[in-house]
């Protein structure tokens, strides 16, 4: 499932106009993003929670000349699968 295909099923499933539907799938991923952006989590009962990680600063090798080369720290944005979801994968 692609954001189009998700779209559509919210489209479908909400008896919404696919332009209204587009709309509030924006909403939600601006509201998770902007969560995450702040340092928060994103938690959603059942269904996961989204979360930030903090990589810290390392030291890699390039592949090809097998130079040390500095990787900077980051934050990576992560998700923990909820229990709900879980089952209904397993199912």
């Amino acid at each position: 499932m692609n954001k189009q295909d998700l779209i559509a099923y919210v489209a479908k499933q909400a008896d919404l106009s696919k332009s209204k539907a587009a709309e509030a799938v924006d909403a939600v991923f601006d509201g998770i993003k902007g969560t995450l952006k702040k340092g928060g989590d994103a938690r959603f009962v059942g269904f996961g929670t989204f979360s930030v990680a903090k990589r810290a600063a390392t030291t890699g090798r390039n592949p090809r000349t097998g130079e040390p080369i500095k990787i900077p720290a980051s934050k990576q944005p992560k998700f923990k699968a909820g229990k709900d979801l879980k089952e209904a994968v397993n199912k």
